[in-house]
Order: C-alpha cells, then structure tokens, then sequence
C-alpha cells in the first residue's frame, strides 16, 4: 500500500486561535524564537538530475513546527507548486546546450588529462611507432608521433601539421 501525503480524507485537527500573550514567557520566546526546524526533501527521482524541492518550516514547539509543515505540503500541493516545479525543471532543460564531452582515449600528461581526439576529416594518420595523436591548438592542429612515452623527442618522427586546405604535412 503506498501512502499519499495529499489524501485529505484523514482525519485532521485544526489549530486552535492563538490566546492571549503572556509577556512574562514571551521573553523566553523572543531568546530563542522558532528552536524547532523541518526540513522537507521532495525529489522527482533517485537520481541528482531531478528537480528537488527543499522547504523549511521552523515553529516555536514541535506540535507546532509539525502542524506548519504539514501545511505547507499541502497548500504546496493545493497551489500545484509541485507540478509548476517540474514544469519549470523540464523548460529548464530543455534550454540547456551541454557542452560537447571529449571524445578519445583520456591519458595523463602534463599535469592535467589530454584527450587525445581525431576529428573526421584528420583520417587515421600513422608513423613507424604507430597511430599518430591528434592535437588541436584552436589556431592550430597537427598529429603527432606515435612513439610511446620516454621515447626521446629525437627518435620521434615530425609532426604533420594542417594546411590550410585541411590536409596534413610536415614542415
């Protein structure tokens, strides 16, 4: 049996009017206003790529804090902010343009991870040590030697550079 938050058929208590203020315990109210917190996690999925929503209701008892969280959840649902949250969420992402993720065998060098990518119209470039890299400066590209690492920069072959007319060719 799955349990619905929104049922409103339960049976539920409405709050009584507040009463007059006593002046000599509202003191120690006003020291320490609101001690108790809800904090409400809705989550559309399991997964982070949902929508959340996170409300708060703070009370100065728990009957209290209890009995304003409970309506929050329910004038929530009553004004369909839940629904509009979603909504929302689903405009969102369709709005978004992700950028592209790196394409290629990720190595470390230098510090950092180079994905070492071959565009469509670089081919399959190779050298006497193999499959040559393919490097894109922006303003630049070339593949180079496929030696492996530690091989000595003088035992490499040249890199091929692009021209112009988007071949390759050494310098």
């Amino acid at each position: 049996m799955t349990y619905d938050p929104f049922n409103q058929s339960a049976p539920t208590e409405t709050p009584a009017a507040p009463g007059p203020v006593n002046t000599e315990t509202s003191a120690v109210v006003a020291a320490a206003p609101n001690p108790f917190k809800i904090g409400f996690t809705l989550k559309a999925s399991e997964k982070f790529s949902a929508e959340w929503l996170t409300p708060t209701v703070y009370g100065a008892t728990a009957a209290e804090t209890a009995e304003r969280g409970r309506d929050l959840l329910l004038a929530m649902q009553e004004a369909e902010l839940i629904d509009l949250t979603a909504k929302a969420a689903s405009f969102m992402r369709s709005k978004h343009i992700a950028p592209e993720a790196p394409k290629g065998q990720p190595k470390f060098a230098g510090g950092k991870v180079q994905h070492q990518t071959t565009p469509a119209d670089a081919g399959e470039y190779t050298c006497e040590h193999g499959r040559r890299n393919f490097k894109d400066g922006g303003t630049w590209a070339a593949q180079f030697c496929g030696a492996p690492q530690g091989v000595p920069k003088s035992d490499q072959c040249p890199p091929l550079w692009r021209q112009k007319d988007g071949s390759y060719r050494a310098k």
